[in-house]
Parts: C-alpha cells; sequence; structure tokens
C-alpha cells in the first residue's frame, strides 16, 4: 500500500506499549472479540491491497511512457506481495482468508466506483491521496494491537514507491500547464471526502471492529480521540497535498 512519505504520517507507534499492545498474538487472541477484531482489520488490509495490484496493474496502461509503466508494474507486484503476506497470515491463525476480505468488497467497490480516474494524473493523485489516507488511519489502529500483528501492519503499510513517483510526476505536470493544478485539487478533494467517508461506513458496519476502536477492545480510542484521530489524518492529507504543488 501506498503509504504517505515519513513525515508526514499521521501517527507513529508509541515508544512505550500497554495493554495488548504488550502482548503477543498468542496472548491477546484469547479474547473472542479481539480476535474477530483483527480477523477484520487483517481482512480489509488483504483486500485493499489486492484492490491496489489491480488498480495500478489498470493505471500502468494509461503511462505515457515504456518507463512509467514499468515503474507501475514494479508498484504494483510489491502490492500483490503485502497481499500474499496478510493472506498467509490470516490462514496462519485458521481464518480463511476469502471469507475474512468479502465483507469489505462491496465497500472498496462503492468508494473505486466513485472515484475513477479519467487520466493517467488523476490516477496517480488517486494512488498517492487514497492509499496514504488508508495507511494513516491503519498506522493509528496498529499502535493498539498486539506485537506480532503490529509489525505485519506496518511492514504491509511499507511505501512501494508510488509516493514520490506522483509528487515528481504530478509537480512537473503543474509546473507544465499551471491550470492542471486547480483540476487536480478539486479531484483530491473529492478523494479525501469519499475515503473518509467510506472508511466511517466500514468501521460502523462491523461491530468487533468498531468496538475496538472506541475502546471496547485492547487499549482503544474513546470517541473524542476517534475525532482527534481523523484530524490528524486529515493534517497529513494537507501535507500530502502541500507536497504535490495542489491546495488543500
Amino acid at each position: 500500500m501506498t503509504s504517505s512519505d515519513k513525515p508526514g504520517n499521521s501517527a507513529d507507534a508509541p515508544a512505550v506499549h500497554t495493554g495488548v499492545a504488550a502482548r503477543d498474538w498468542a496472548t491477546a487472541s484469547a479474547d473472542p472479540q479481539y480476535r474477530a477484531a483483527v480477523v477484520d482489520l487483517l481482512g480489509a488490509l488483504a483486500y485493499g491491497e489486492l484492490a491496489a495490484f489491480e488498480r495500478l496493474a489498470e493505471d500502468a496502461k494509461l503511462a505515457p511512457t515504456l518507463a512509467d509503466k514499468a515503474e507501475l508494474a514494479k508498484m504494483a507486484s510489491a502490492e500483490f506481495h503485502h497481499f500474499e503476506r496478510l493472506r498467509d497470515r490470516l490462514a496462519g491463525i485458521g481464518e480463511e482468508p476469502t471469507a475474512a476480505m468479502e465483507p469489505f468488497v462491496a465497500a472498496f467497490a462503492g468508494f473505486h466506483k466513485q472515484t475513477a480516474p479519467s487520466d493517467w494524473l488523476e490516477g496517480l493523485v488517486k494512488a498517492y491521496v487514497g492509499d496514504s489516507i488508508a495507511s494513516d488511519f491503519y498506522r493509528e489502529v496498529a499502535a493498539r494491537l498486539d506485537t506480532d500483528t503490529r509489525e505485519l501492519v506496518l511492514a504491509v503499510l511499507d511505501d512501494t514507491g508510488h509516493a514520490g513517483f506522483a509528487v515528481e510526476k504530478v509537480r512537473a505536470a503543474i509546473d507544465a500547464d499551471p491550470r492542471v493544478g486547480g483540476r487536480l485539487a478539486l479531484w483530491a478533494r473529492r478523494l479525501m471526502g469519499e475515503a473518509l467517508s467510506q472508511s466511517q461506513r466500514v468501521v460502523a458496519d462491523r461491530d468487533a471492529l468498531s468496538t475496538m476502536l472506541v475502546g471496547g477492545v485492547a487499549d482503544g480510542f474513546d470517541l473524542a480521540e476517534v475525532g482527534k484521530m481523523f484530524s490528524r489524518i486529515t493534517e497529513a492529507h494537507t501535507k500530502r497535498m502541500a507536497a504535490l504543488g495542489l491546495a488543500a
């Protein structure tokens, strides 16, 4: 998954972990509700990585040069390897990967249907902005997970290289034609709204996941902290827009 540039991440894992965040999976998963929440989280991440692989492969068709096609193909391959790690982890803890991913297919399909890019530049902005918002959300949650799950989640959020690639290409396009900037800024604002809407909907639909996030399982956020979390995600988005040369 395309993560944000490191300085722009909404939150890094705390240096000192307590509660569930200090336990390993074998200990933490004894709580069936926590286990269900983690299975949901891994299922959502796994399908997100699979969808990212498919999208990057499609975007490669719009690439203006062979070098750009090759770069996107390399990124798509990295996303698929992330998917494989999550799939294998689900299988390793006794869960059927397809069943874990299935509840999230509709939400991802809805997001991609509402945000289908019309050209190469819109596709780059979508991958950079949309994936980075998702990565910020997962990083926030990861800080409250058991040690084994946290390590895996953070590993699959590593940047595939798309962040720097997108910034370079979009800024070059704006330099060549400043009018492009206004169109892409509007597009990025639309992406932000759709991404936040879909993520909130997914959480609301999955009881175990929403309970974990608001503190009912593990060391979750309280309701006030949920609001702060989304504020941090919005702030990180603003920084990314500036990196692209776009107004938030």
